[in-house]
């Protein structure tokens, strides 16, 4: 089984972001939806569904970013 990063794709309220992309970044997120589903095509998830946890994680793994936000939030 192939470990990837991205597990839980929780649903919550979203809010809209309208953002233009490389097409090559939304091929690997397609891909990425087909390996996350197991490769079935059916009930993948969509490309746009993958960004905010991509992000949500990314944010939460910068430790320089936790740093520099505890020490702004201390000010």
């Amino acid at each position: 089984m192939t470990r990837i990063k991205l597990s839980d794709i929780s649903d919550e309220k979203p809010v809209k972001l309208t953002i233009e992309i490389p097409a090559r970044l939304h091929r690997d997120l397609c891909d990425y939806g087909l390996v996350l589903n197991a490769g079935g095509a059916e009930g993948a998830p969509k490309p746009e569904d993958l960004v905010g946890p991509m992000l949500s994680r990314f944010i939460a793994s910068d430790r320089e970013f936790a740093r520099a936000r505890r020490k702004q939030l201390l000010k």
